[in-house]
């Protein structure tokens, strides 16, 4: 629904308090503006570099106070007309009483003069005198349509339109930005290539992450080629996602947790699957979303998702969850409970998003995980990723050997524990040091042995309880028979 059907709903209602959440000014005015004008109402704004407007031009009193911004609304009233007044960044100004006191008195007493009054922020920041007096609307970003009407009205001359599944990827890639960041991205990318293109306007998302520093974007070359194993991790996701934009929102792939030992390729997949699909993939980096404010964390966390959701069709990757929310299983005594409402607002957002958001969760200890995160509908599918196997090793070395230019049919090291990180990280030794990788291996100390029993329980727990990354069906732990410490058979009796 857009911004002018909703103003419209409330202001008939005669709702005398809305505050819109937009960061684009200027096009929103226009929208009430517009509504005004065809609704027979009056309408006024206010900022603190322009003064009072009334129809578009500035009104001659000195209005550059705030407090006499609010005050003027009552002013402006009349008989049976309902009169508007839009605030502009007056979130800036609500730390003072007297200014609270004004615009709730206003609000209160618009009700009788069908006065409303509209405050217009790119956040909501509420004081709590106000709370219970405003109803709050987002003035969305641009749809698809719309952002296809401002790629045509810029790219004009022959040829700087590309055909229609090209055009496609260029709207996805615009997706989230916001019609001044549109328009300067389409612009730029007709100064760059004489035609638009879905690589500059990912470059101009890319800076709309940075500069919300709490999401970072990936853009690989590597894709499941050069990802070995995990057949059944891969086809699974694979078959979802191509299939995603051929189903109604009700079906629509909504993510998966991965657990395993350390160095497995939980993260790579990731990485890989955002290339295979064609979908960029987003990293949340929880530790950034930690505020000294109160509020603030919780807040940062909504924005972060709300990024999310304009990004879409994307992969959101958050890496080793257990520590991510590492305070929601206490007391809250470390940080009165910040982790735990975080955590809450991440889970609803995984259970009621619509977007056509992949989540991929990864965690090496599924046992500081809170039950209620893996449950179903939150993710389509919990996948154990165990330590690779002989076929899966040997696909991994042909990898890395070729990524790092070593001679592929030299000896390699006995391998028996190792994970996928640990055979990149002797190739890599072996070509840095220049030297064969059985003699690299020397520096390499497997996580199967710094942390075996920690593994071992981790495998136990996956056990009947997670699917299996490698073949298809419930991941099933066959520990290995450890052999008798004399060397003969427990069923055999000793000769001794």
């Amino acid at each position: 629904m857009s911004l002018a059907k909703r103003m419209e709903e409330f202001v008939r209602a005669c709702f005398s308090g809305i505050w819109i959440t937009s960061h684009e000014h200027v096009d929103a005015i226009d929208e009430i503006s517009q509504l005004c004008q065809r609704e027979g109402w009056r309408m006024a704004s206010w900022n603190i570099a322009a003064g009072l407007r009334c129809g578009g031009q500035t009104v001659e009193q000195d209005v550059s106070d705030p407090l006499a911004a609010v005050g003027v609304a009552s002013l402006l009233s009349e008989d049976d007309q309902t009169t508007v007044v839009v605030l502009e960044n007056f979130h800036r100004f609500l730390q003072s009483a007297e200014i609270i006191q004004a615009i709730a008195h206003q609000v209160i007493t618009g009700k009788q003069t069908r006065t409303i009054l509209v405050v217009l922020a790119p956040i909501v920041q509420l004081p709590v005198e106000l709370e219970k007096l405003f109803v709050v609307i987002d003035h969305e970003l641009p749809s698809r349509q719309q952002l296809r009407e401002i790629a045509a009205a810029i790219a004009t001359e022959p040829g700087e339109q590309p055909e229609e599944a090209q055009f496609e990827r260029v709207l996805d890639a615009a997706t989230g930005l916001t019609r001044f960041e549109a328009e300067n991205a389409f612009a730029l990318s007709l100064v760059r290539d004489n035609r638009l293109t879905a690589e500059t306007l990912w470059q101009q998302k890319s800076q709309m992450l940075t500069k919300a520093g709490t999401l970072q974007l990936y853009r690989g070359n590597a894709d499941f080629s050069a990802l070995g194993g995990l057949a059944s991790l891969k086809a699974f996701t694979r078959r979802s996602l191509l299939r995603s934009s051929q189903l109604n929102k009700l079906v629509r792939p909504r993510g998966v947790l991965l657990l395993s030992p350390p160095g497995c390729g939980k993260s790579e997949f990731c990485k890989a699957l955002g290339k295979e699909v064609g979908r960029p993939v987003l990293q949340l980096d929880v530790g950034s979303l930690m505020g000294s404010l109160v509020g603030q964390s919780e807040e940062r966390t909504r924005q972060a998702l709300q990024i999310v959701d304009a990004m879409a069709p994307c992969v959101l990757m958050l890496d080793e969850a257990e520590k991510a929310f590492s305070g929601v299983g206490g007391s809250g005594s470390n940080d009165s409970g910040v982790s735990s409402r975080m955590f809450g607002t991440f889970l609803s957002w995984l259970n009621d998003h619509e977007s056509d958001v992949f989540v991929v969760c990864t965690s090496n200890d599924a046992s500081k995980l809170p039950p209620e995160f893996s449950r179903s509908e939150r993710f389509d599918g919990v996948f154990f990723v165990d330590l690779p196997g002989r076929e899966q090793k040997d696909t991994i070395w042909s990898l890395y050997l070729e990524l790092f230019a070593l001679p592929p049919d030299q000896r390699k090291p006995a391998d028996d524990n190792w994970t996928g990180a640990e055979i990149r990280a002797c190739c890599r030794l072996a070509a840095l040091l220049d030297v064969p990788v059985v003699q690299a291996a020397s520096n390499v100390v497997p996580v199967a042995v710094t942390s075996a029993e920690s593994i071992e329980r981790l495998r136990k727990w996956a056990s009947g309880r997670c699917l299996d990354a490698d073949q298809s069906g419930i991941y099933q732990h066959r520990p290995k028979r450890r052999a008798s410490r004399h060397g003969v058979s427990r069923s055999e009796p000793s000769e001794n």
